[in-house]
């Protein structure tokens, strides 16, 4: 068995879990991509295969970078909220549910959303 690196182990969790989660128009994908400089977070209408809320920490300026994941969780919750969406299904894109990915979860909790 040959040993795999750590982003062919994240490539493989990421299939896994997309073979079992796909949003729709009533219950869209909540995506999060981690990077090193970022985390990228959209909703996403599968069946369409259109983003309807999209946000990134990039644009966040003060915290660190855990802080940043919370403040870009509210504000994909609030988005999300005007434009009436209040259930979402959550894929973590194979990252484990952990620090930041954890912190953007909670705080689209807190903030209304339902996963």
């Amino acid at each position: 068995m040959t040993t795999k690196t750590k982003k062919e182990q994240r490539q493989r969790r990421q299939a896994r879990i997309r073979s079992k989660v796909s949003g729709t128009a009533e219950r869209p994908r909540f995506s999060v991509y981690k990077s090193n400089r970022a985390i990228f977070a959209q909703l996403i209408d599968d069946e369409a295969a259109t983003t309807l809320v999209s946000g990134t920490t990039e644009k966040i300026e003060k915290g660190t970078p855990t802080e940043k994941a919370a403040v870009l969780g509210a504000q994909i919750a609030k988005s999300a909220m005007a434009k009436k969406i209040e259930k979402v299904v959550f894929d973590r894109g194979g990252n484990v549910f952990a620090g930041q990915i954890k912190a953007l979860a909670d705080s689209a909790r807190e903030a209304g959303l339902i996963f």
